[in-house]
């Protein structure tokens, strides 16, 4: 049995934030922390107090994460950035709702007593002698505390309090990971025993000591069971202050996931009901797990729901069937061709995930290298008369000012430079779609020409087929359109676009948005100022159509190759691009040197690199090989964004590779990617050193061993959501199953309840199953049995987390009590 935890952040926006710049204005972006561990970093948006984000991060974390805290940072070009402001969400604040925190909250002051991070290992003993009683404290080691001084790192020593008495330890200079290894013993005095009290400070040879962190015991725990081993550090207690609004305000929306997997066999027979329900009939279907999805799921869940659904049908081959079957639902009860998946209905959202999950590979190799010129060259587009600049061209060549028609004539031919590759590119990937998506566009292709054989839609003279727009409104309206307008969130850039950049994105997502919609309602409408792209377009469309006829006509060979394992194949490289690789053992080049760059492939079998992209001569390292990923402090290079992939050879040894990425976000996919594809290998290390080797010790803890134990725990657990995550049947049927129970006192009620089967029930949501007028008895009669044995399988799922949640309280109730 496991335990899964995820969270799902979204920055939406601020408001109110403090000026920083002489300007009276800020350059805001926002830093997402787990514990002690960065995750995420917002794009900068430049000269504003009330910024937009709207960036959505997943993060899968271990079970024992303790907050969340979102810092807001003004970005300046000299100097170091200035804090604005922080917010910190305990994991009980998040947990206390399941629907999660969406709301405004007020920025505090960040108060460096109170940024303490890391743990400290003691052993503690109550010794009693003809003196009386001792308490031996024995101050062992301590790992992650916060950089406190210039150098990324600090000078820690101990204090430990009893009653009235304290001692320190000595202060080890220079390090986050100390290793003290001292006793100190206190003699209880006269009066009431009282508590242990451990600090952590950062000693200074000019000014205060800064505070590191606390752990503290009450007698009770002294004596009855003293502490031995790691304890986390916390900062002093005492009431929090808040800004009262002065530094601004985030609109945030979070909501943490955990949820208990039990062993695949419990699951065995929900997930034979929910295959045999996508190979039913889907019409007249009321009592199978799927049409009590269909019925019930709402809002945010329904996303999260079609995921999980698509990628537990893609383990098991069927797909196809499952998205046929919600096609055949939703064909058959939609009357207006015009209304068809325009709604954001669970067939609707199936087949948008599944777009992403298949076809990510497929979208990078048709829009990425267009995106990319966008994004290098930085032209200026503007086909909108109110949003023109006609000053621009004076800035930029120091001539007059552009007219509207020479701004327009210009900006067309850029357009039409960039639309022309990417629908060239588009019509000529026939060949290179997934199998797994062109069959699902042949079975949405056929229903809907069978359910609207003489459907036409009048554009100008020419009639438009609903099969088409079928297919079109999926790949281009919600495939290929929102992947141009938002490159980052499809893994097109690592970072959002300028201002500038976002804007030509928009008029070209437009434009490619009119041409899925295959010419409906082209010239009509707010938007006539695009009327100088409808020849472009009105051309492009008559090769889409041709395109699609292509694209659909393909031979059924199963599920594309049957039951998937992955996502991905392993030979299918997920993440390429530069980085700086550190030479094997530099010797006598300065840091700056010793980091060479070099053009890196991740697949699920090797890390390979080479020179550049074309270099024959290329390297690899197996993922099988590979024991850790995690990242490297500033201090063991003087470096920023720099990680360690730690392999182990055949006979066993230990090797490690440096690695320098450009910026927080993408050392995060790295880290996040490999962290992924090493995920099933035997033998992950549960500790590193954090540092490097250098010279006679390593950076981080001082040792002066290059084989010494790691100073610090892996986070191999921390890894980003993403189309890219590995299948998880069990994890998936589990989400499946809470989604179910929210149905079923309703199915109870309507099959095997209420005898009058011609009423419909109305469910909390607001929406209820709903009964068939007319069923003939055997058809009832089946569905209620169908509605029985769902039941029933529920009830055994019920009994089974039951039984599993029995013994982890009979196991806790035999482990010793914490502090």
């Amino acid at each position: 049995m496991a335990k899964s935890s995820s969270l799902n952040v979204r920055v939406v926006e601020g408001r109110a934030l403090p000026a920083k710049d002489v300007s009276g204005s800020s350059d805001p972006y926002c830093i997402v922390k787990v514990d002690d561990e960065v995750v995420a970093r917002t794009a900068t948006v430049w000269r504003s107090l009330s910024p937009f984000w709207g960036e959505e991060y997943t993060v899968h974390l271990p079970l024992d994460f303790h907050h969340l805290a979102f810092y807001v940072l003004d970005q300046d070009t000299v100097g170091h950035d200035d804090v604005i402001g922080k917010i910190s969400l305990s994991r009980e604040a998040i947990a206390a709702d399941p629907r999660g925190i969406d709301s405004w909250i007020n920025l505090s002051h960040v108060d460096p007593d109170a940024e303490v991070q890391g743990e400290v290992r003691l052993a503690v003993q109550m010794r009693e002698d003809e003196k009386g009683r001792c308490l031996r404290c024995h101050v062992l080691q301590a790992r992650d505390l916060a950089p406190r001084d210039i150098s990324g790192t600090s000078d820690p020593f101990a204090r430990v309090f009893w009653g009235s008495q304290s001692l320190e330890t000595s202060t080890i200079k220079r390090t986050r990971f100390p290793h003290w290894n001292e006793v100190l013993e206190l003699r209880e005095l006269p009066g009431a025993p009282g508590p242990l009290r451990v600090e952590l400070w950062d000693w200074d040879m000019v000014g205060k000591n800064d505070f590191l962190g606390m752990v503290e015991f009450s007698p009770q725990i002294l004596q009855h069971n003293p502490p031995n081993g790691w304890f986390r550090l916390l900062p002093f207690p005492r009431a929090e202050e808040h800004a009262g609004g002065s530094l601004g305000a985030l609109r945030l929306k979070v909501r943490l996931t955990e949820d208990r997997v039990l062993p695949s066999k419990y699951y065995q027979p929900l997930v034979e009901l929910l295959m045999e329900s996508a190979l039913g009939l889907a019409e007249e279907d009321t009592a199978s797990p799927l049409a009590i999805l269909e019925e019930l799921t709402l809002g945010d869940c329904r996303q999260d729901l079609a995921t999980k659904l698509v990628k537990l049908f893609l383990g098991r081959g069927l797909a196809g069937p499952f998205l046929d079957y919600l096609t055949r639902r939703e064909v058959a009860r939609t009357t207006d061709p015009n209304t068809l998946f325009r709604s954001n209905s669970l067939a609707s959202k199936s087949m948008e995930q599944f777009l992403k999950l298949v076809g990510m590979p497929y979208l990078h190799e048709v829009l990425k290298p267009v995106v990319s010129r966008v994004f290098e060259e930085k032209k200026y587009m503007e086909l909108d008369p109110c949003k023109m600049d006609l000053g621009r061209t004076r800035r930029i060549s120091f001539k007059g000012a552009a007219s509207e028609e020479h701004v327009r004539e210009t900006s067309l031919g850029l357009l039409t430079g960039y639309l022309g590759p990417i629908v060239d590119a588009i019509v000529d990937s026939v060949e290179r779609c997934p199998p797994a998506m062109r069959l699902a566009f042949k079975q949405l292709y056929l229903r809907v020409e069978e359910r609207f054989p003489q459907a036409e839609h009048e554009v100008g003279t020419e009639s438009q087929d609903v099969k088409y727009l079928a297919i079109s409104g999926f790949l281009f309206l919600r495939f290929f359109a929102p992947a141009i307008l938002a490159p980052k969130l499809f893994d097109l850039r690592d970072q959002h676009a300028d201002p500038q950049t976002s804007r030509s994105l928009l008029l070209l997502a437009k434009a490619v948005q009119s041409i899925g919609n295959l010419g409906q309602q082209l010239g009509q409408g707010k938007e006539l100022w695009m009327a100088p792209l409808h020849p472009f377009l009105l051309q492009s469309i008559s090769r889409v159509r041709d395109f699609l006829d292509r694209l659909v006509d393909v031979e059924e060979e199963g599920e594309a190759g049957g039951p998937a394992r992955a996502l991905v194949p392993p030979s299918v490289t997920v993440r390429e691009g530069y980085l700086l690789k550190r030479k094997e053992e530099p010797a006598g080049l300065a840091t700056r040197f010793a980091f060479k760059k070099r053009y890196f492939w991740l697949s699920g079998e090797t890390l390979t690199y080479s020179k550049s992209p074309e270099w024959q001569v290329r390297s690899s390292i197996p993922v099988s090989h590979i024991r850790a990923v995690e990242r490297v402090d500033e201090g063991a290079f003087q470096l920023s964004h720099v990680m360690q992939v730690v392999t182990q050879d055949g006979a066993g040894a230990l090797h490690t590779v440096y690695l320098q990425c450009k910026n927080v976000n993408e050392l995060n996919q790295w880290l996040s990617a490999l962290r992924k594809a090493s995920a099933p290998n035997p033998d992950k290390l549960a500790s590193c050193h954090p540092g490097a080797f250098r010279g006679t010790r390593w950076t981080c803890c001082l040792q002066a061993k290059r084989s010494a134990a790691g100073c610090s725990r892996t986070h191999s657990a921390v890894t980003l959501g993403d189309w890219s995550d590995p299948l998880d049947p069990d994890a998936e049927t589990q989400m499946v199953y809470r989604q179910l129970l929210l149905g079923r006192d309703q199915l109870r009620m309507k099959f095997l309840e209420d005898s009058n089967m011609d009423m419909t029930l109305e469910a909390d949501t607001g929406k209820g199953l709903r009964v068939m007028e007319g069923d003939c008895p055997d058809a009832l009669a089946q569905q209620r049995e169908a509605a029985a044995r769902l039941l029933d399988v529920l009830a055994d799922l019920d009994r089974a987390h039951e039984e599993f949640q029995q013994r982890e309280w009979d196991h806790a109730a035999t482990q010793p009590l914490g502090p």
